[in-house]
């Protein structure tokens, strides 16, 4: 052994040496480097851990507020429906009776309109009477060739009136 001690110029206390050294270095190391990179790994993969399980949290909850979302629309859109079919229904009612109310208020004026042209018609026809029936005595007047007293003329519309 110690031939090989000799051909590889080994020296024992050299050996010890950087064994103690590497000893003080590893030491070292590990409680200056190793230790906190460790702890620091430790905490890094509990903070992605952590992240992991909020994304699926947050993806759950996203998920169940879609849910809520989608079914707070569809139920806000049959409301919106129903208050429009409402609506509609209440249109047509207001619409038909404005309908009737109108029909009533022409058939109304239509009546007025008829009364009215009724009582035009009596007097146009009185009035036309008094003016045939003075024409009638102006003509008789000149013909007969003198004014026939007051009673001539109201005896002879009477009859004229009454033909």
């Amino acid at each position: 052994m110690e031939s090989i001690i000799n051909t590889f110029h080994i020296d024992l206390k050299i050996i010890l040496a950087q064994v103690f050294n590497f000893g003080i270095v590893f030491a070292v190391l590990y409680l200056y480097a190793l230790k906190p990179l460790n702890k620091l790994m430790k905490e890094r993969s509990e903070k992605i851990e952590k992240g992991i399980s909020d994304a699926k949290s947050n993806a759950e909850i996203l998920n169940n507020t879609k849910a809520e979302y989608e079914e707070a629309l569809s139920k806000a859109r049959r409301e919106a429906d129903k208050i429009f079919q409402e609506g509609k229904k209440e249109a047509e009612a207001k619409k038909a009776l404005m309908i009737e109310k109108t029909k009533d208020e022409v058939a109304l004026m239509i009546q007025d309109g008829k009364k009215n042209l009724e009582n035009e018609k009596i007097k146009m026809v009185a009035q036309a009477t008094e003016e045939i029936t003075s024409l009638s005595v102006k003509i008789a007047e000149k013909i007969l060739g003198s004014k026939i007293d007051g009673s001539f003329d109201e005896k002879t519309m009477k009859e004229l009136n009454n033909m």
